[in-house]
């Protein structure tokens, strides 16, 4: 079930109506607008039974599954939704985002393609189009980051949001059932709980003693390097009062409480703190001179934007300033953490990623942060990836995440960066011989210097492939497209984290020449007259002649090299001119198109006697393809 908080910061969304609602859809619309989706979908499914399928009940529907991350059910209702060609952009963007999280990566690659037809200036559908194949990239590379569930503490509720002050953890937990229920997700309002780290391990948790917990939200926090001083977000519940907005929304707020012996005393709302919008998320900078949070306050980008504000020595708090355009969406920016040298990790729907939220890192440039980089396969997953809090020294940290495998609807997971051998990203780009332009949809192999096939990708639309190779190793790419004859190029062993190679294919007509099919040479191993993959690269530019011109009638010739004896090398010779014959015909090219001839060691190409190299032996050990007729 998608994280409680993400909901929460933004409850004033769920209070929009639409106009399509009428007297027979009011029960479901006002548990719609209370966030109660649980409840709503199942009204909405009555609605449909009784033969109400107004678009308003179909996308309500789709909304009330997809906000609780049950993006299989809330797919094929997006999905009647989106035919209407006058469909919300946002709708569009959340069939899409289900779909991706569906692992339905093709549909998705389309309808973000519409998303971004519909909404050109989206900040989200400019990032797609320069990447639209970015998800399998991700998908496919190596996990940098190992996971594990923090099963001593999590349960079959919400847990989430794991901090660390000294050998304490502390986190947030829809555990206590002697709180009511919240209608959003039919578990217990959340409470701060704290634990202890034993040998490594997180264990012991109990309810955070104090003035913190309430009978309402108190969710997120950060403490200070010297444990004096906690903040945390909670339900805009202060001094006994519980306030609502001008349109009836309780929302979030920050608070700050002190340690005085021992115990968490007294609680304090910062000064940016309202009853119109949400204010959570709290984060600090190292220093503790810079506090970060989230809101949904108005002059913002999206739905929710990551903002700073600075605090001087007496704690008197300045001006709020946003954080730039490279970190905020048109989507949700959640949990910042800042780390030990003022980078800064984030959740994010609206960044290019796997799932619904996932984790993001973007190292301190100046009074800003440098483009964000998705944390990858390991650390994110298809589902919410959140509330990552990281230490670059022993590299390991914490996240939450309501993944596959979990013991609950959020949990809460140690995470360490894996220590492998190093990685060279290689890039590919597939492009013709005349005018160099990219050639999408090409296949593209990855061998190591023993042809041992490693990886197959397909090109992007601007002809290129990534893979995430052992560096220091030798590798080959062979690249095949339709209509080109295929080609492949070596990418030398290096110590470098990134290498580029550009593979020309040329028209496969090329390969005509005169009365013989021009194929770089077939060779065969010593004494072996089976197809190495190199050889079958190569007859497959072959066959694409061949179904080209279905009247074709070929010749194979075969030869050896002049070891052995006559005998034996004609009877080789005829082997491997039968071996080329089958895999052409385990191609699909008719037997009737095909002939063979064999000559043993009699028709050598390189005359070198008893004095031959290895490599001249392997230019005897070839086959040529004779054009009989077409």
């Amino acid at each position: 079930m998608k994280n409680i908080y993400t909901i929460l910061l933004f409850i004033a969304l769920g209070t929009q109506v639409l106009s399509a609602q009428n007297s027979q859809t009011k029960k479901a619309d006002e548990l719609y607008d209370r966030l109660a989706y649980v409840d709503a979908a199942e009204a909405y499914q009555k609605l449909l039974k009784k033969g109400d399928g107004s678009s308003h009940v179909y996308e309500r529907l789709a909304n009330s599954y997809y906000f609780v991350n049950d993006t299989k059910k809330a797919e094929p209702f997006y999905k009647r939704v989106v035919q209407d060609e006058k469909a919300d952009s946002e709708t569009v963007y959340n069939y899409a985002q289900s779909l991706k999280a569906n692992g339905k990566f093709s549909e998705y690659n389309t309808w973000m393609k519409k998303f971004a037809t519909k909404s050109p200036s989206d900040s989200r559908a400019i990032e797609f189009m320069k990447n639209p194949d970015y998800v399998p990239q991700i998908v496919e590379s190596l996990p940098k980051y190992d996971a594990k569930n923090l099963k001593d503490i999590n349960t079959k509720f919400s847990e989430f949001g794991g901090i660390t002050n000294g050998k304490d953890f502390y986190f947030s937990s829809a555990r206590n059932t002697s709180r009511k229920k919240y209608a959003w997700n039919e578990q217990p309002f959340l409470d701060i709980y704290k634990a202890s780290i034993v040998g490594g391990t997180v264990k012991n948790a109990n309810l955070l003693t104090g003035d913190v917990n309430t009978k309402y939200h108190e969710g997120n926090m950060a403490i200070t390097a010297d444990g004096k001083r906690m903040y945390f977000d909670r339900n805009d519940y202060f001094n006994g009062k519980y306030k609502k907005s001008e349109e009836g929304v309780n929302q979030i707020n920050l608070y700050y409480t002190e340690k005085v012996d021992g115990n968490w005393k007294g609680v304090f709302s910062v000064p940016f703190n309202t009853s119109e919008y949400s204010v959570g998320h709290p984060a600090l900078s190292p220093d503790g001179n810079t506090l970060y949070f989230v809101s949904d306050m108005p002059g913002g980008k999206g739905s929710s934007d990551i903002y700073k504000v600075s605090l001087d020595k007496n704690g008197v708090f300045g001006t709020p300033v946003r954080l730039g355009d490279n970190i905020n969406t048109e989507g949700k920016e959640v949990f910042p953490f800042i780390d030990a040298n003022g980078n800064l990790l984030f959740s994010s729907d609206g960044h290019m990623g796997l799932g619904g939220l996932d984790g993001f890192y973007a190292e301190a440039n100046g009074f800003g942060f440098s483009d964000p980089v998705n944390l990858g396969n390991g650390a994110n997953s298809p589902d919410d990836d959140f509330a990552f809090n990281y230490d670059p020294n022993t590299k390991t940290g914490y996240l939450s995440s309501n993944r596959k495998g979990g013991k609950g609807s959020d949990d809460i997971y140690g995470f360490a960066e894996i220590e492998r051998p190093c990685s060279v990203a290689i890039t590919a780009r597939v492009v013709t011989e005349e005018k160099r332009t990219p050639i999408a949809g090409a296949r593209v192999d990855l061998y190591d210097s023993v042809e041992n096939k490693l990886s197959t990708k397909t090109t992007d639309a601007n002809g290129v492939v990534v893979f995430d190779a052992a560096c220091d190793q030798a590798h080959v790419l062979q690249a095949s497209a339709e209509y080109f004859e295929s080609n492949a190029t070596d990418v030398d062993a290096t110590s470098a984290s990134k290498v580029s190679s550009t593979i020309v294919l040329r028209p496969i007509d090329a390969i005509i020449v005169d009365d013989k099919i021009a194929l770089s040479p077939i060779y065969f191993d010593f004494d072996k007259h089976n197809i190495r993959p190199k050889a079958a690269f190569e007859l497959d530019n072959l066959i694409q002649v061949l179904n080209k011109y279905p009247q074709m009638i070929i010749r194979i010739e075969s030869h050896t090299d002049n070891r052995g004896t006559d005998a034996y090398n004609m009877n080789l010779s005829e082997r491997r001119a039968k071996a080329t014959t089958q895999y052409l015909i385990s191609k699909g090219i008719d037997r009737s198109r095909l002939t063979a001839k064999w000559f043993g060691e009699s028709n050598l190409k390189v005359s070198c006697g008893g004095n031959c190299t290895e490599q001249e032996h392997q230019q005897n050990r070839r086959s040529d393809f004779i054009i009989e007729k077409w």
